[in-house]
């Protein structure tokens, strides 16, 4: 048993070391006022980045810009999102405010079939899916595009693909140029697998946006530096952003596993505590119906120290005996019962949905991810837990074998002779 819960505790904690260092360590820097396509203001710049990459904690920054792409108007794409009744009523009121500032509210857009837009993303990083608008991303087909791609190329969504009949190598129309496919990805939900991704220095030039950001992903080095990262991020952006963490729902990853490492613990010290008893009060009932032994072995001249390590020979190959028959079922079990642990947390990280407006949202989907830290848990043994597991039994085997045999040791020959 305790050498199970030993395996647990390291197991836990390094999963623990792991999910600190990157689950739950990222903060999402927008435009302040802007969510997305929504609300008013400035984009981040060149500079604002350059800000946030001195501030103490940060590790990586990840720039990241959106657009949309209209058919007949910046792209020959057709989007692969139906309007249905919440785009339509959107798209009705984009074209109902145009028209009424234009020609007093006649708008010939309402007799026409709604076009959806398509998002086209820009980012400098591919590895971090929470600037792609999703949790995960998948390449079905082709291969990424080199982060700092100045080529005029891009990957597509799985159902944009499909609409648009196109495959790796094929070109379509945006911005008035032609971009190349040389890729095909699947994100796991159907509003990303309709949009484009390309890098995002292309996609600043192509949109006239040139150094500008709307979102600004940034990792701090641990977990447990969010706070203080975060804090910092805001006294240097000031009013110009909206910095926003994903504490909260990454330490929902965290403290199940710390329920389990506390209950590991505790059962680790009490198998311990419960092994050294019986350990010394065995030995207390040998050494006590050996007396006549010791008062033989003493009267012939032997010392104390002689009858103590006699007593502890004997403890320790024993106890290392058992050790290995323990060691043994404690590799067998430690996975079911690291499992019925996990399975007794009573507790679990679930997901955000889907949806996306903004790096918020993106931020909310990435820390979702943090619900698979308990299903990946596996009990991880390695030679560091066999030695410490014998070095407590050798431990516990002298010091409850040294103590009763002292105590019986100072006993004279004579008393104990007498008394048999």
């Amino acid at each position: 048993m305790a050498l199970v819960m030993l395996i647990s505790v390291k197991t836990v904690q390094g999963k623990i070391d792991t999910v600190k260092s990157s689950i739950g360590n990222y903060i999402t820097v927008s435009p302040a006022g802007i969510r997305g396509f929504e609300g008013g203001g400035e984009l981040l710049t060149d500079s604002d980045l350059n800000n946030i990459k001195g501030v103490t904690g940060v590790t990586k920054t990840t720039g990241t810009l959106s657009d949309r792409l209209t058919n007949g108007t910046n792209t020959s794409l057709q989007s692969a999102i139906d309007a249905g009744s919440f785009g339509s009523r959107q798209r009705s009121s984009e074209s109902g405010s145009s028209a009424a500032s234009g020609s007093g509210g006649n708008s010939s857009s309402n007799n026409r079939t709604i076009s959806m837009p398509i998002t086209v993303s820009g980012t400098n990083d591919l590895s971090v899916t929470a600037s792609l608008n999703a949790s995960q991303f998948n390449v079905t087909s082709g291969a990424k595009f080199d982060d700092n791609s100045g080529d005029t190329v891009a990957m597509i969504g799985t159902d944009l693909a499909t609409k648009n009949s196109l495959s790796v190598g094929s070109t379509f129309q945006a911005y008035g140029k032609d971009v190349k496919v040389v890729g095909i990805f699947d994100s796991g939900n159907k509003f990303t697998n309709s949009s484009a991704v390309m890098p995002l220095g292309v996609l600043q030039n192509l949109s006239s946006q040139s150094g500008q950001y709307n979102s600004i992903i940034v990792q701090a080095d641990s977990i447990d530096n969010v706070s203080s990262v975060e804090s910092a991020l805001k006294t240097k952006l000031g009013d110009k952003a909206d910095v926003v963490s994903q504490q909260d729902s990454s330490q929902q990853a965290i403290t199940p596993l710390q329920n389990i490492k506390t209950i590991s613990l505790y059962s680790l010290i009490g198998s311990l505590v419960a092994g050294s008893i019986i350990i010394f009060l065995t030995m207390v009932m040998i050494v006590r119906e050996r007396r006549r032994e010791i008062g033989v072995l003493k009267a012939i001249g032997a010392s104390n120290g002689i009858i103590m390590t006699q007593f502890a020979s004997e403890s320790l190959v024993l106890t290392l005996v058992s050790s290995v028959v323990g060691m043994i079922g404690g590799l067998l079990l430690a996975n079911p019962i690291l499992n019925v642990l996990v399975n007794n947390s009573g507790s679990s990280t679930q997901g955000t949905g889907s949806g996306f407006q903004g790096a918020g949202r993106a931020m909310t989907r990435f820390a979702g991810s943090a619900s698979n830290t308990l299903r990946d848990l596996h009990a991880v043994v390695g030679t560091d837990i066999i030695l410490y597991g014998l070095l407590a039994a050798v431990l516990i085997a002298i010091l409850g074998s040294i103590i009763p045999s002292f105590i019986i040791s100072r006993v004279s020959p004579a008393e104990v002779l007498r008394s048999e």
